[in-house]
């Protein structure tokens, strides 16, 4: 049997206990800079989650385990990879920066339980100091939605619902028309981006108070 099938299906390293708390205890601790690094740069206009930081932190710490388990050794990676894909994750990430402060967190902790603790810190540095630059504006002016609204059977846009747009917004565009309700509703997607001084609960607010819009709803794109 060849030398490198034979290492790969060996026992593995033994681990010290005292490296062990090292290592997750600087996965706990770097993770929560990726948390605080998150929260820091968050729009103050958006609802935080508190269980998606706690979230960033115990990343970071499982991840570091899951390196510490694996090692070096090939047959226990794929024996993990087959029962992680077996996991099934029902919340969504809708947005791609939070998508990113996973993958993050997941790196971090991996880099720490490989023993590569100068890479964890670097790119806890470089990242941190790209999140801040690239971090999103607190203002909604500068953001662009997707509004959706939908309007009973014989309705359509009129002047009141142009003038609230107006009102409201510094542009709007109006990107499709659909049927709703197997055709008892017309839905109107728009592109939006609101005035600096607007916000979107005013926006729905008074659009909800118009006869004969049936229901709207707003997206940050």
């Amino acid at each position: 049997m060849p030398e490198w099938l034979v290492k790969s299906f060996n026992s593995g390293r033994d681990l010290q206990l005292d490296s062990l708390i090292y290592h997750l205890g600087l996965a706990f601790l770097l993770g929560l800079a990726v948390a605080g690094i998150y929260w820091l740069t968050h729009r103050r206009d958006e609802t935080l989650a508190p269980t998606f930081l706690s979230t960033l932190v115990l990343l970071s710490i499982l991840i570091a385990m899951l390196t510490q388990v694996i090692g070096d050794n090939l047959a226990r990676a794929f024996s993990l990879a087959g029962v992680l894909a077996i996991v099934r994750f029902r919340t969504v990430v809708e947005d791609s920066r939070d998508t990113a402060f996973v993958i993050f967190a997941v790196i971090v902790g991996m880099a720490v339980g490989a023993d590569y603790v100068a890479v964890a810190l670097a790119g806890l540095v470089v990242a941190g100091c790209a999140a801040f630059v690239m971090r999103p504006r607190t203002s909604a002016g500068g953001i662009i939605w997707t509004l959706l609204v939908r309007l009973g059977v014989g309705s359509a846009p009129d002047d009141k619902m142009m003038a609230i747009f107006r009102q409201h917004l510094e542009e709007f565009s109006l990107l499709a028309t659909s049927t709703g309700r197997q055709g008892a509703a017309l839905d109107l997607t728009y592109s939006v981006r609101f005035r600096s001084a607007a916000t979107p609960t005013a926006l729905v607010g008074e659009l909800n108070q118009l006869e004969g819009i049936h229901h709207v709803e707003l997206r940050r794109v």
